[in-house]
């Protein structure tokens, strides 16, 4: 016959077969109707943690279409599935009701900030890179053909790997900059 004693956790613990309460002991009946996050997601996408230099390794579960869980990566061979607390909380960077998902504007000497069909936007983006462009652009400079711009610059950022800092790296010389760098580290 069970009696109260039975129901309370520390003596399953110091009575049954599960002295350090580490399984059995521990669990109540809320605990076993418990199903984790990644139980149900539909598909589980491996990605690289945003937020510095490290580069490491997320499995991202997805269930219709909408992040349920983000965890380290046990198979990243940086991190070895272990995260950082940012990296732990990425899953709030994506899914937040606070997170702009809209262009926002600020004209020069304005105060209020407007918002911006992407289209318009890349327009604005394009028409100042070759505004600067055209601005700094030197055909000479001490007698020799040099045919560069110094009004684009380029640092990439250091979760970029090697392939996306190829490809600014193209983009940027096509354009005529010499000042590029990144910070590759993966």
């Amino acid at each position: 016959m069970k009696t109260w004693l039975d129901a309370w956790p520390v003596f399953r613990q110091l009575t049954g077969p599960d002295p350090l309460g580490r399984g059995r002991a521990a669990r109540s009946k809320q605990t076993e109707q418990l199903t984790s996050r990644t139980a149900t997601a539909d598909r589980v996408v491996q990605s690289v943690c945003p937020y510095c230099a490290v580069g490491c390794g997320q499995r991202i579960y997805v269930e219709d279409e909408q992040i349920v869980q983000i965890e380290g990566d046990p198979d990243s061979p940086i991190s070895r599935g272990r995260l950082c607390p940012k990296g732990s909380a990425s899953k709030q960077l994506v899914t937040s009701p606070t997170r702009v998902t809209k262009v926002r504007y600020r004209r020069p000497y304005g105060t209020e900030w407007e918002d911006l069909d992407l289209d318009t936007a890349m327009e604005m983006i394009a028409d100042r890179v070759l505004d600067a462009r055209r601005k700094g652009w030197q055909d000479e400079c001490e007698g020799k053909r040099v045919n560069r711009t110094m009004g684009v610059a380029s640092l990439g950022g250091a979760t970029l790997d090697n392939e996306e800092n190829y490809l600014m790296k193209k983009l940027y010389s096509a354009l005529g900059a010499i000042q590029i760098e990144n910070q590759a580290r993966i």
